[in-house]
C-alpha cells in the first residue's frame, strides 16, 4: 500500500515530464529527476513513523515537565517563593531537554546521545560567550534566591537607589523607591556590589545632634532630652535611648541623642520628626538656649601697640619676656 501511494504521488508530480516534447529535449534528465523525487518521497515515508513517534515523545515530556513544575512550585502562600519558582522552571527545562534528546535519537537513529551531547557542549560555549551578561544575571539570580540575603519587602540601599524590594526574578531585582519609582537592577550588580539592608534586624538606631549654650546647665539639658525621647511613642526601651556630649563646638555644646525604633522607614521618619519637635519644646520650656552658630571676625592682627601686654601671646605675635617691638598704631 505504501509503495502504491508513493508511485501515485510521483506520477502526479512528474506527469508533465512525461510529455514527448520534454522527453525529446531533456532526454535522460527526466528519468533522473523522477528517480530523485521517488527517492526523496521514499526516504520521507520511511522516517515518517519515527517522526510521529518522536513528536509523541516530545509531547509526553512537555506534559510531564509541566506537571513536575506545578508540583515543585506548589505553595499554600499567595505568592510562591522565588526558590520554588526557579526549581520548577529548571526542572521543566531539564525534562524537556531530555525529551528532545530521546526524540532526536528516535527520528534519526544515526545520531547517538554521545554525539548529540558533544555537539551541545561545543554550542554551549559559543552561547555562553554570546549571552555572557544574561547568563551572569541568571546565575546570580539563582544564588540570590537560594541564599536569600534579602527578601521581598525588605528596604535596602544599593548604589544610588534606596527603596523597597518588590520582586526578585532570575534576571533582575525590582525595587520601588520611596518617591514611587520602579527600578530594575540586574542581579549581577546586586550580587557583586555592597548592599545595605535597612530592615535586616528587629530594631534600628537613629541619632541627632542638639546644641545648647555654654552658659546652660549641661546635666539638666541631658536629662530633659533623654526623658523627652523616652516619652515618644515608638521609641523602644530595650535597647535603651541615651544622650552623649559629642562636641564642644565654637558656639554650642553639642549633645548626641540616640534611640532605637522599628526599622521601617515610615517609623524612622515620623519618630525622628516627633523627637526633634518635642525636644525643642522641652528645652524652650526649661529656658535652655539653643544658640545659632556665631563667628568672630578680627579686623587687624593684634600686633599694634594699643593691643595690650606684649609679653602674652596674641594673634600673630609670639609669647615671651622680650617680645618684638610693636608697630605703631594706625590711629596715631
Amino acid at each position: 500500500m505504501k509503495k502504491i501511494f508513493i508511485n501515485l504521488l510521483v506520477l502526479l508530480i512528474t506527469q508533465p515530464l512525461h510529455s514527448k516534447e520534454l522527453k525529446t529535449n531533456f532526454g535522460g534528465a527526466t528519468d533522473t529527476a523522477i528517480t530523485k523525487i521517488n527517492d526523496m518521497l521514499s526516504g520521507f515515508f520511511s522516517i515518517l513513523p519515527n517522526l510521529v513517534i518522536g513528536l509523541i515523545v516530545i509531547f509526553i515530556f512537555v506534559v510531564i515537565s509541566k506537571f513536575i513544575k506545578k508540583i515543585i512550585s506548589k505553595s499554600n502562600e499567595e505568592d510562591v517563593s522565588g526558590v520554588r519558582k526557579v526549581l520548577g522552571r529548571l526542572s521543566q527545562w531539564f525534562i524537556i531537554a531530555i525529551g528532545l534528546l530521546i526524540a532526536a535519537a528516535i527520528i534519526v537513529p544515526s545520531i547517538t546521545p554521545a554525539k548529540l551531547l558533544g555537539t551541545l557542549g561545543f554550542g554551549s560555549v559559543a552561547i555562553g560567550f554570546a549571552f555572557k551578561d544574561i547568563l551572569q544575571n541568571f546565575l546570580a539570580g539563582i544564588l540570590i534566591l537560594i541564599r536569600e540575603p534579602f527578601k521581598r519587602g525588605d528596604q535596602v540601599i544599593l548604589g544610588d537607589y534606596e527603596g523597597t524590594v518588590e520582586k526578585i526574578d532570575t534576571r533582575s531585582t525590582f525595587m520601588k523607591t520611596y518617591d514611587g519609582k520602579k527600578v530594575l537592577i540586574p542581579n549581577g550588580q546586586v550580587y557583586t556590589n555592597p548592599m545595605v539592608i535597612l530592615t535586616a534586624y528587629k530594631y534600628r538606631r537613629s541619632e541627632y545632634d542638639i546644641g545648647i549654650g555654654y552658659g546652660d546647665d549641661l546635666k539638666s539639658a541631658c536629662s530633659i532630652i533623654l526623658n523627652t525621647i523616652k516619652s515618644i511613642d515608638g521609641v523602644v526601651s530595650d535597647p535603651k535611648p541615651d544622650v552623649l556630649v559629642s562636641e564642644l563646638a565654637g558656639s554650642s555644646v553639642n549633645i548626641k541623642a540616640r534611640w532605637w525604633t522599628d526599622p521601617e522607614r515610615k517609623n524612622i521618619v515620623n519618630i525622628d520628626s516627633e523627637i526633634k519637635k518635642q525636644v525643642k519644646i522641652a528645652l524652650d520650656d526649661a529656658n535652655i538656649d539653643m544658640p545659632y552658630p556665631t563667628q568672630v571676625i578680627l579686623h587687624h592682627d593684634q600686633t599694634e601697640s594699643v593691643d595690650g601686654d606684649r609679653t602674652k601671646q596674641r594673634e600673630g605675635w609670639p609669647a615671651g619676656d622680650n617680645p618684638p617691638q610693636a608697630r605703631a598704631s594706625q590711629n596715631n
